[in-house]
């Protein structure tokens, strides 16, 4: 098997896994998220929230690409 396949299953089933955890963490709703809420018509964009998964993700890709 070539090493593309091992790699989108891979990824395939850690989203899976975040997925299943997300349900449980609140991740959302931190401070600097923008929410706006007029009548009955809510918009929310997790900004903080957004540049929080981004670090912690670079992290983790740091960390694997050095053990290559």
């Amino acid at each position: 098997m070539n090493s593309l396949p091992k790699l989108i299953m891979t990824i395939g089933a850690v989203l899976i896994i975040i997925g299943f955890f997300m349900q449980f963490i609140k991740l959302g709703r931190l401070p600097g998220d923008i929410i706006i809420r007029k009548g009955n018509m809510t918009f929310y964009f997790p900004v903080v929230t957004s540049i929080l998964l981004s670090v912690v993700l670079s992290l983790i890709f740091y960390v694997l690409g050095r053990f290559r």
